[in-house]
């Protein structure tokens, strides 16, 4: 084992692997990140609207619960299985964007149903108070129940980009780029002489991991409304289930 860690520590301390090219670390790093950032926010963009109008005009419940049993029941390889199979009808190489189709189908059931949750959930005095001073139905909607259900969301959005910055690996399996998965796939393929190369890369996606959360985190926090900022974390409620 102490040996293992040695062979490690020298092959993430080759300065080969810290320049500029297709099998460089920085290049990896940077397309894995590519790879959960650009599904989690087309994500957003298509579901934080929807939901959030459907939740705000109290419609398609039984669509926001359909999605969440969708996204809890769909195994994360079998989506991708299934994209590398259309990719392949379609003649298309199994490369970039299907990895990025793939990764979409797995960021849209948690943000779409924290958002409807977060928006359903909103303190109904406050939306009644909102009413009564005259608020239109948009400006309630913009103004009163995306402020108050912006935690939820957020935390939607944070699981949703966290659990597809830890299934990108999977994207090398089926042949597409995989970002630092690329590592550990060829690292398999090569047997033990490349074992070193496997734990490596299984350190860099968990470090990676571990710091993107903690940058969420803190992004997370700074687009918190002021009122909301120093609730308890506690409070937050990380729900992705629809509230019945």
């Amino acid at each position: 084992m102490i040996e293992l860690l040695r062979e490690t520590a020298a092959w993430l301390t080759d300065p080969a692997l810290w320049g500029w090219g297709d099998r460089t670390i920085p290049f990896r790093i940077v397309q894995h990140l590519q790879l959960a950032i650009i599904p989690t926010t087309i994500a957003v963009v298509l579901a934080v609207p929807s939901a959030a109008w459907l939740a705000h005009k109290r419609r398609a419940e039984f669509l926001a619960t359909a999605v969440v049993n969708i996204g809890r029941a769909v195994p994360s390889f079998g989506v991708l299985v299934v994209a590398a199979l259309l990719a392949i009808r379609w003649g298309v190489a199994v490369s970039f964007w299907p990895g990025v189709v793939a990764l979409l189908l797995l960021a849209l059931p948690p943000v779409f149903t924290n958002t409807y949750t977060g928006v359903r959930g909103a303190d109904a005095a406050t939306v009644e108070s909102g009413r009564g001073m005259g608020m239109t139905s948009t400006e309630l909607l913009l103004d009163v129940e995306l402020p108050l259900g912006s935690p939820v969301i957020l935390a939607g959005i944070r699981i949703a980009f966290l659990q597809v910055m830890a299934t990108v690996p999977l994207i090398a399996v089926i042949g597409s780029s995989g970002g630092l998965g690329r590592y550990i796939v060829d690292g398999f393929a090569q047997g033990r002489a490349a074992r070193d190369q496997v734990l490596a890369g299984a350190i860099l996606v968990a470090g990676l991991t571990f710091l993107a959360d903690l940058a969420f985190g803190r992004l997370e926090r700074a687009l918190l409304p002021a009122g909301l900022r120093e609730m308890d974390r506690d409070d937050v409620m990380i729900e992705t289930s629809v509230a019945a």
